[in-house]
């Protein structure tokens, strides 16, 4: 059975100021969903709240995945449950290598699963990581720097890409991967993330503009604002902001969104 991801109703304040108005959207495992909006319209609280920033406070609504509560788990507990959230703006972590990190993750997951486990073993996840890297076109000296530290706006995000071929979530969110990133890096980023695609993931991609769609193809278009997801539809709804922009989103929902 796939894994689904469901938002119903979702209020989220910060700092008792609110900033998710009734937030509703259901993601299942094999689809493609690009969430848009301009700035401020609360993109990015929706990511941060799926995967648990105690900074914002749910005062109304569930998310629900596979059928449970996720706003009664911890962030490591999503995380194992099958969820995975590509930072904005990644954190390095210096002493660190790519390698380790991700070694440590996934004996995290392991153990959480068996509390005997071992963990994976250093042969084979030297074999996984090469594979991952090698389907990705990474060059395996990548695995041993530093997480993130001294890295470039587009290595950041093909190390992002790289921890969720390796962890293979069920449901991705890709907050702004495209930020900072300049056509050529954008190309690669996107391009590893249309090769993860399949039956088993499904993906949120949260942008401003339509141009990293025009690599990761969305099935479903949703745009945000003010709070709430005020429009659905298909791909040519992302290439209608594109032309048009969002002045006919403000014009439209302005007066009638709370």
């Amino acid at each position: 059975m796939a894994a689904s991801l469901e938002i119903r109703n979702l209020h989220v304040s910060v700092e008792e100021k609110p900033i998710l108005r009734g937030v509703n959207l259901t993601i299942n495992q094999g689809e493609v969903h690009a969430l848009m909006g301009p700035n401020g319209s609360g993109k990015s609280t929706l990511s941060n709240v799926i995967l648990g920033n105690p900074a914002y406070e749910v005062t109304d609504g569930e998310i629900l995945f596979e059928g449970k509560n996720l706003l009664e788990m911890e962030v490591d507990e999503r995380s194992r449950a099958g969820l995975f959230l590509a930072f904005q703006y990644p954190v390095a972590i210096p002493g660190v290598t790519l390698a380790n990190f991700l070694r440590l993750a996934i004996n995290s997951r392991m153990k959480a699963n068996d509390p005997d486990s071992k963990g994976i073993s250093i042969s084979d996840f030297r074999k996984l990581m090469r594979a991952k890297m090698d389907s990705l076109h990474m060059d395996h000296s990548f695995a041993g720097r530093y997480l993130n530290d001294g890295f470039s706006g587009g290595e950041k995000k093909r190390a992002e890409i790289l921890q969720m071929a390796v962890l293979e979530p069920r449901i991705a969110i890709l907050d702004e991967t495209d930020s900072g990133l300049d056509i050529d890096a954008l190309r690669i980023v996107a391009e590893g993330v249309s090769s993860l695609r399949g039956p088993n993931l499904g993906i949120l991609v949260i942008t401003h503009y339509q141009r990293i769609l025009n690599y990761i193809k969305p099935e479903y278009v949703h745009i945000m604002y003010q709070g709430q997801i005020v429009e659905s539809g298909g791909a040519d709804l992302a290439l209608h902001l594109e032309e048009s922009g969002y002045d006919w989103v403000r014009e439209k929902f302005s007066t009638t969104t709370p």
